[in-house]
C-alpha cells in the first residue's frame, strides 16, 4: 500500500484565506471575521450576463437576500448546488449547502414588500455581522429600490458596496435584435408608464422604451397618435427578454394593442417604439437560434452533463438533466491498488485510458496516495479520444498516442503498435476500465503481443428513476430532444422512465448507440458526423436550423417538435 500524510488542516486554512481574503467595499479593506454588504445587479433575466464581479461575491456569501422568485435558482446553479430535497411529511428537511437564501422579494403573507420593508430586510440582515449579497433584477440604481435600501444601511452606520448589472431597459431590446440607437436616430428616452404621462412630450421619432406599459399599450398608442406620432411608427414588445421564454410580436401604434392581445402578451415586458424596431428582421439572433425554447433531455451522468449542457445552452436550448448512469468506485479496490503500485514501480510499458471517467478514477487513487503526475515518468499513455486526452492534459499529462480515424476502441486499436522484443523493455498494458467494458480492445491488444491488466477502475450502475413529472413529460411528448451519448444512456432511461414519445427528436453519438436505440423502438433522427458530444450537439443544432428554415420557406409558423401533433410523425415500428 502507497501512503502519504497530508496535511487537510492546512490545506483549508489557505484555501479560506484564498476565497475569503482580500475582499474589499466601497469604504475600505474588509475584517474576512466581520460582515460586508454588497447590492448586486443580476441582469434581467439571463443567468449569464452576471458580472464578474458578481459572481465572485455569491461564491463568497454567507447570505442572499433575493429579488424574484428565479434568483434562489440562479445562485444554485452559479455555486453547483443541488435543487432542495422535496418535504416529506413527517421528516426533518435537510439542511442545505450553500448560502442561506432570504426573500427579499415578497413576505410571510406572500404580497410583495413595499421598499420601506425591503430595506428593514437588508439592515437587519447586514447587522448580523455576515458577509451579505443583495441580489437585485437588472441594475441595482436603476429603475429599482437600491438607493432607498442602500440609504436604509448607510443611517444604519454599514458599509456597503454598489455592484451594477445589466439593465432591462438595453438588454432586453438587444435579445430581441433592436439597436436603440443608430447613426440616424440617436436619442433615446425611457418611461415608466402610469396614470400622468404626457405622451405630447414624445411625439417626434426618438426612440422610446416603456417599462411596465403592457396593460396600458392601447391608451398609450392612442395618445402618441393624437398627439402627431405616426400610427404606422413601428412598435415591438419582447416578454421576459433574455431568457428562452422570450417572446417578441412586432406591430404598429395603430394595431399594436389587438396584436398585443392575440398575443397574449404580460408582464414583464418592454415595448420599444420608432424606426429601431425595423432592424430586428434583420438583426434578430436570440429567437431565431436553432434550438431556441427547445427542451432536450440529457440522460447522462449528472457529473459529466456540464460541457454537453454549456453547447446546448448556447443554441438556444433548454437542457434538463436527468442521470440514469450513476459512476461509483469499484467493490473491490485491491485490483486497482495493485495496478496503481505497479504503475509506480515500473511494471507498464503502456496505460490506455477509454474515458474520461477512467482517467478520473486513476487521478482520484493517485490523490488518495498522495501521488501526482510525475509517476508517470516513462510511462507511455493512450487516449481513445480528444476528450479523454482532454482530461488527460488537465492533469497535466500529454497523451503519446491517438487515433487517426475513428475515436474508439477499434479506432484506438488501429494505431497501436505490435509489441517489439527489440525496442520495448515491457510487454504489459494498464487499462483502467468500467465493470462493463467489452473485451474487444484487451483481445485486440493480446493479438498484438501485449498482456493486459483490464482493471475496473469504475462501475456503471442504473440510477433512481426521476420524478414523476419528468416522466410523464417524456412519456408524454413535451420535451423537443433527447441526446443520447451511449448505448448505456438509452437503456437505462427506457429501464428508469419509459421510451421518449415519438414526436420527440431522437439524437445520438454513434452507430453503437444508434443501433440499441432502434432495438428499444425509438426512431433516430441526428446521428453524430464523429463520436464527440460538441459534435452530437451541433448536429442537433444543424437539424433544427434545417427545420426552422423550412417552416419560415413554408410560410409556417416556426414551432417547436413538442408543438407537432403526434400524427405528424410516424412512429419507430411503422418506419422499418
Amino acid at each position: 500500500m502507497i501512503d502519504q500524510t497530508i496535511d487537510h488542516r492546512r490545506t483549508e486554512q489557505v484555501r479560506n484565506q484564498m476565497t475569503r481574503g482580500n475582499t474589499t467595499t466601497t469604504r475600505g479593506v474588509s475584517d474576512p471575521t466581520r460582515g460586508w454588504m454588497a447590492f448586486v445587479g443580476a441582469g434581467p433575466g439571463d443567468p449569464e450576463l452576471l458580472t464578474v464581479r458578481a459572481a465572485e461575491l455569491l461564491r463568497q456569501a454567507d447570505v442572499v437576500i433575493t429579488e424574484a422568485p428565479e434568483h434562489a435558482a440562479m445562485v444554485r446553479g452559479l455555486l453547483g448546488l443541488p435543487d432542495p430535497t422535496p418535504i416529506v411529511e413527517g421528516e426533518e428537511p435537510e439542511p442545505l449547502a450553500g448560502p442561506e437564501i432570504v426573500d427579499g422579494g415578497f413576505g410571510e403573507d406572500g404580497q410583495p414588500l413595499t421598499h420601506a420593508a425591503r430595506a428593514k430586510v437588508v439592515v437587519r440582515q447586514a447587522k448580523r455581522g455576515r458577509h451579505v449579497v443583495r441580489l437585485m433584477t437588472g441594475d441595482p440604481f436603476l429603475y429599482a429600490s437600491g438607493p432607498e435600501e442602500a440609504q436604509a444601511v448607510a443611517k444604519a452606520g454599514l458599509a456597503f458596496e454598489i455592484v451594477p448589472g445589466v439593465s432591462s431597459v438595453g438588454a432586453v431590446p438587444a435579445y430581441a435584435g433592436i439597436p436603440l440607437t443608430t447613426k440616424d436616430f440617436r436619442e433615446v428616452s425611457v418611461v415608466t408608464c402610469g396614470d400622468k404621462i404626457d405622451w405630447s412630450r414624445y411625439a417626434d421619432d426618438r426612440t422610446l422604451v416603456l417599462l411596465s406599459g403592457v396593460g396600458l399599450i392601447g391608451d398609450i398608442a392612442a395618445a402618441l397618435v393624437a398627439a402627431g406620432r405616426s400610427a404606422q411608427s413601428p412598435v415591438s414588445m419582447t416578454r421576459v427578454g433574455t431568457t428562452t421564454e422570450q417572446v417578441t410580436v412586432t406591430s404598429t401604434l395603430e394595431h399594436v394593442a389587438a396584436d398585443a392581445r392575440a398575443a397574449r402578451m404580460s408582464p414583464p415586458a418592454v415595448i420599444v417604439i420608432g424606426a429601431v424596431v425595423n432592424l430586428r428582421e434583420t438583426l434578430s439572433w436570440f429567437e431565431t437560434k436553432p434550438l431556441f425554447g427547445w427542451r432536450v433531455l440529457v440522460p447522462r451522468t449528472k457529473d459529466q452533463a456540464g460541457p454537453l449542457v454549456s453547447r446546448l445552452r448556447g443554441y438556444g436550448a433548454v437542457p434538463a438533466e436527468v442521470p440514469t448512469i450513476s459512476v461509483e468506485p469499484p467493490r473491490n479496490p485491491l485490483q486497482m491498488d495493485k495496478a496503481v503500485r505497479g504503475l509506480v514501480e515500473g511494471r507498464y510499458e503502456w496505460i490506455a485510458f477509454t474515458s474520461v471517467n477512467a482517467v478520473r478514477a486513476v487521478r482520484e487513487k493517485f490523490e488518495e496516495y498522495g501521488l501526482d503526475a510525475r509517476a508517470f515518468s516513462g510511462l507511455k499513455i493512450a487516449a481513445v479520444g480528444d476528450k479523454t486526452a482532454q482530461a488527460i492534459a488537465a492533469w497535466g499529462l500529454r497523451a503519446d498516442l491517438l487515433p487517426s480515424g475513428e475515436q474508439s476502441a477499434a479506432g484506438l486499436l488501429a494505431d497501436w503498435p505490435e509489441y517489439d522484443e527489440l525496442l520495448d523493455p515491457i510487454n504489459r498494458v494498464f487499462l483502467p476500465r468500467a465493470d462493463i467494458a467489452t473485451e474487444n480492445l484487451v483481445a485486440g491488444l493480446v493479438d498484438l503481443g501485449w498482456e493486459c491488466d483490464d482493471v475496473t477502475a469504475y462501475r456503471t450502475v442504473r440510477a433512481a428513476p426521476p420524478p414523476a413529472p419528468i416522466r410523464d413529460a417524456i412519456k408524454a411528448g413535451k420535451f423537443d430532444a433527447v441526446v443520447f451519448t451511449s448505448s448505456s444512456t438509452v437503456r437505462n432511461l427506457v429501464g428508469i422512465a419509459g421510451k421518449p414519445h415519438p414526436s420527440t427528436i431522437i439524437a445520438v453519438i454513434g452507430p453503437a448507440t444508434a443501433k440499441t436505440a432502434e432495438e428499444h423502438g425509438l426512431r433516430v433522427d441526428v446521428l453524430a458526423p464523429k463520436p464527440d458530444v460538441d459534435a452530437l450537439v451541433d448536429a442537433l443544432a444543424d437539424f433544427g436550423g434545417a427545420r426552422r428554415i423550412a417552416m419560415v420557406e413554408a410560410g409556417q409558423p416556426v414551432t417547436r417538435p413538442s408543438e407537432r401533433k403526434p400524427s405528424a410523425r410516424r412512429k419507430a415500428s411503422s418506419s422499418r
